[in-house]
């Protein structure tokens, strides 16, 4: 079910902060199965909430937002030479686009 994304945070975003939202873009497999249908991944702030995710996306890209869904996971544990350790935490955002727009991606970056 995608909601409507309706934007209610009207508070100005300083140009620095559009471009610390987005850290990264995601290109898995499942995450590139998911671009059928509108939907692009990103790694993005921890402290990001969906309404600075969607105006980051409407700015660097130039495609209009339909929804954002987020998703925060935490570092596994992990052992390394015996001694025990932890993954980084990470926030990931789901950005789904409106009708008709599209974000092209290769290996090497946009294209």
């Amino acid at each position: 079910m995608i909601h409507r994304f309706v934007q209610r945070d009207l508070r100005p975003t300083s140009p620095e902060r559009i471009f610390d939202v987005i850290q990264k873009v995601l290109l898995t497999e499942k995450t590139t199965y998911a671009t059928q249908n509108r939907q692009y991944t990103f790694e993005v702030a921890k402290d990001s909430n969906k309404f600075e995710i969607a105006r980051a996306v409407e700015h660097l890209f130039g495609v209009k937002v339909s929804a954002v869904n987020t998703i925060s996971v935490h570092g596994k544990l992990k052992k390394f030479r015996g001694r025990l350790g932890q993954r980084s935490d990470r926030k990931k955002a789901i950005v789904t686009l409106a009708e008709g727009q599209t974000l092209e991606f290769s290996e090497g970056g946009l294209a």
